[in-house]
């Protein structure tokens, strides 16, 4: 597929997990994508972004990843006919006893025990009867499968991913190999069994992602993937290759005024837990981790987002594990320091207090996005560079012609809103990202403070003020304020950022629809990547025909179609 940053493009980001499909199984798969990529071509929509489909750890997050390489099962359709195997009998008795009822919001446990009993129905009717394409697939993926089947099998021995806990013969893959011979034989094809299951969840879930690609290219829809900025810390990944991480840190992002949702989170930062990169470690072998990673993901996307692309130049860390967060709500520096024998939360390499230690951070992340660029190929990378962006930052992106995000509220000129039309065309302009509150969301809490009587007068004046800040970024500086978001409000929010001169306008699918829902709610231990959109993805243009009749307009009048 071409893409050229001259061609301007619509966009719209719709989580996997959160959409519905004509086949649903209680979460969004490659078969609701399909249908979500038929509409898009139908709508004037030229990309369709997702959030990582990796496969992730316990808790869900499509951020905190099993493996950088796997792909997650859930996403894959496994329904007879897409799921090699399975018969339409074992199909029905197997949702039956699951009981399965798809709902509003992702059921994580009943979705992934009713797939993995219909990925193993599949498995076991096909016996040894596997397709040569499954054979091919092992040879293709040698880098990284098998240490991977290995790892998801002891993950599934001992029911936790939390390999510290693991016997001493089953933390490294030479040991577990080791461990494995010495077992009676019966034991030995029982496992190398289980690695074989994994190895064929794989083969099925990347040969169903192939033919995404293979049907977004054939509806001119672009496909933007995601590169989470780190992994689990009870990876694959640093299970097989530890001497490549730096697994005495947690990686995260410092204190600032967007993320509140708790005390820890306004005082310390955000912890995401992950392991940190040994960056001479891996230049040891030109970063063939990070090289097989990327082609890994440009099988399946046209682009790829990197996920906090500042961590590439400094990153944040913590010298505790996020579960030990509580421990440090309230402290002053001294008082935590105590506890942890000096280390405090804190920038790596360097934080840019010096001229030195600026360069050095400035010429790390130049360096490493180039590398990202020879694997990537030009206009293929997109740098989410959100949060406390260093000054060298955007500048390094736009030498190297990578977009960069530009959220209209937070780009400023004085006391106004940064025209659309001054944007670089090598960026991607968003109203919110999965980690922010939908437009509606925004719209409404504004308007609440510009006439809650017991505010003070700054407080709505200063919330007016933003109103009339988005209203004059959309053309219409006139429009009486404060008011409620309605059609009105929410088609010229839709249009004013199309209208922009970014490359990429991809508005959030929630508000493309105007709905108040979240995805993520940064420190919030409850929700987060469950929400679903109400109406399958087929129901979309009968249920809101005006709506998308005014968004495809918009989207030819601002040259994106």
């Amino acid at each position: 597929m071409e893409l050229n940053p001259q061609k301007k493009l619509a966009g719209i980001l719709a989580p996997v997990f959160a959409l519905k499909g004509t086949l649903d199984l209680g979460v969004g798969d490659t078969a609701a994508l399909e249908e979500l990529l038929t509409w898009a071509k139908a709508n004037k929509v030229g990309a369709i972004q997702v959030l990582p489909v990796n496969e992730p750890g316990g808790d869900h997050s499509p951020y905190n990843l099993l493996s950088a390489m796997a792909l997650d099962p859930l996403t894959a359709a496994t329904v007879p006919g897409r799921l090699p195997g399975l018969s339409e009998d074992d199909f029905r008795e197997i949702c039956k006893r699951h009981g399965h009822t798809p709902s509003d919001r992702v059921d994580y446990p009943a979705v992934s025990a009713l797939k993995r009993g219909l990925f193993e129905a599949a498995f076991a009717g096909l016996g040894s009867r596997m397709p040569a394409g499954f054979r091919r697939f092992l040879r293709e993926q040698a880098d990284w499968i098998h240490d991977y089947a290995t790892h998801r099998a002891l993950v599934d021995l001992h029911g936790s991913e939390v390999s510290s806990d693991w016997p001493e013969d089953h933390r490294s893959p030479e040991a577990a190999r080791a461990w494995l011979e010495s077992r009676p034989a019966a034991e030995r094809r029982a496992f190398r069994k289980r690695e074989k299951f994994f190895c064929f969840v794989q083969w099925v879930t990347l040969t169903q992602w192939l033919g995404v690609r293979k049907l977004a290219e054939a509806a001119g829809v672009a496909l933007i993937g995601d590169l989470p900025v780190g992994v689990s810390l009870y990876s694959a990944d640093t299970w097989a290759r530890p001497g490549i991480f730096d697994l005495t840190r947690s990686s995260g992002a410092p204190p600032e005024k967007v993320f509140k949702s708790d005390p820890f989170t306004e005082q310390w930062g955000q912890n995401w837990g992950f392991p940190l990169y040994d960056w001479r470690a891996m230049a040891a072998d030109n970063f063939a981790w990070w090289r097989m990673r990327l082609r890994h993901l440009l099988k399946v996307f046209h682009l790829v987002r990197a996920d906090h692309a500042l961590g590439f130049f400094r990153i944040y860390s913590f010298p505790w594990r996020p579960e030990e967060n509580h421990r440090f709500v309230g402290l002053t520096p001294e008082q935590a320091a105590e506890i942890t024998g000096g280390p405090l939360p804190g920038f790596i390499d360097f934080p840019d207090d010096t001229d030195e230690h600026r360069e050095h951070n400035r010429r790390k992340g130049e360096m490493t996005l180039r590398m990202f660029l020879e694997e990537c190929g030009a206009h293929r990378l997109v740098a989410e560079d959100l949060g406390e962006v260093a000054p060298y930052v955007r500048p390094v992106l736009a030498e190297l012609e990578i977009p960069g995000f530009k959220i209209p509220q937070w780009e400023k000129t004085w006391d106004r809103l940064t025209p659309g039309r001054d944007y670089p065309r090598i960026s991607l302009a968003t109203f919110a990202t999965h980690d922010h509150p939908p437009l509606r969301a925004a719209w409404e809490e504004l308007t609440a403070i510009s006439t809650d009587q017991s505010a003070t007068p700054a407080q709505r004046d200063g919330a007016i003020h933003q109103l009339w800040e988005f209203a004059e970024f959309c053309g219409r500086p006139d429009l009486p304020l404060p008011r409620p978001f309605d059609d009105e409000v929410h088609l010229l929010m839709l249009k004013g950022l199309l209208l922009s001169n970014s490359w990429l306008a991809v508005h959030m699918v929630t508000d493309l629809f105007g709905l108040a829902d979240r995805f993520n709610i940064p420190g919030s231990p409850e929700g987060n990547w469950t929400y679903r959109i109400p109406w399958p993805v087929r129901e979309w243009n009968a249920r809101h025909q005006s709506l998308l009749a005014h968004f495809r307009e918009a989207i030819a009048e601002s040259g994106r179609a």
